[in-house]
């Protein structure tokens, strides 16, 4: 190796040394908590509602959503955001409507950030029409409310429901992310997505689940719809449920292991790669 060359790797490894030094130093001094060197700067916003709302519609890019039922008879939406990308919270019509207002110029979104916004809202605890929640980046976590109608959609992130009683539909759409529905019932779910798996617990529909996913594992335990049709490419369907099938099943590569009833209601089930396997309780 000749000398010049031996010298500049002398100087890019001691560069890169005291670097190591430097950023070890600072973080040390940060307690290593990284959030401390976004440039985005977040803050909390309370926002009360003093208008009755029987419908809810949400709006939003990146912020994780949660609905948490209220101890008061007036609802408000408790939001961590971007100082330049705040909510609007307002009540229209009966619909309680919240979006992301976004100011931000062009060069601010240059920087680095560790930070995640989120939306609480807090509901008085009663029955509700439809509610909507559209988000682009960020998880959608739903639990103990009554509703008419629920639609939920996301392109990234995962979707939670939990003691819910819907009276119609529960419809969700999943670019890439989890789906798990726990000790629901309603008449029908719906669901659509690319990629993400789908768990469903003691979920209870009077009429069907329609389930498709392009790459994903759909389970159920003690469930039950009076039809039910699901659909995978790439992805195993397994579990429990509550009454007898006429199972109609198809896999192109997996093995099958459902129970030989000729009375209930319709099960079809296909995959292109996954074992299916059912039992009835």
């Amino acid at each position: 190796m000749r000398t010049r060359t031996k010298v500049w790797f002398i100087i890019a490894a001691s560069l890169l040394l005291v670097g190591c030094i430097i950023f070890g130093g600072v973080m040390t001094m940060l307690k290593w908590d990284f959030t401390k060197l976004s440039t985005v700067k977040y803050e909390t916003n309370t926002y009360e509602i003093s208008e009755d709302f029987n419908n809810i519609s949400i709006i939003a890019d990146t912020a994780d959503i949660l609905f948490v039922p209220s101890e008061s008879s007036k609802g408000s939406v408790v939001c961590y955001e971007q100082k330049n990308a705040k909510h609007s919270v307002t009540v229209k019509d009966g619909t309680l409507a919240i979006e992301v207002v976004n100011t931000k110029k062009w060069y601010e979104y240059i920087g680095i950030n560790f930070g995640t916004p989120k939306i609480t809202v807090y509901i008085p605890q009663k029955e509700y029409g439809t509610l909507s929640v559209k988000s682009s980046t960020g998880d959608i976590r739903i639990e103990n409310i009554s509703a008419g109608e629920l639609e939920l959609s996301v392109s990234t992130g995962d979707i939670a429901v939990a003691k819910v009683k819907c009276e119609r539909d529960i419809k969700i759409d999943v670019s890439t992310g989890k789906t798990k529905v726990t000790d629901t019932n309603c008449q029908s779910v719906v669901s659509t997505g690319s990629t993400g798996d789908i768990s469903f617990k003691n979920v209870i529909a009077t009429e069907k689940f329609s389930l498709e996913r392009s790459t994903g594992d759909l389970k159920f335990s003690s469930c039950d719809a009076a039809e039910i049709y699901v659909k995978t490419e790439t992805g195993d369907v397994i579990g429990t449920l509550l009454s007898k099938k006429v199972f109609i099943t198809e896999t192109d590569t997996g093995s099958i292991d459902v129970p030989k009833t000729i009375t209930g209601g319709r099960c079809e089930i296909k995959t292109d790669t996954g074992d299916i396997k059912i039992d009835v309780l």
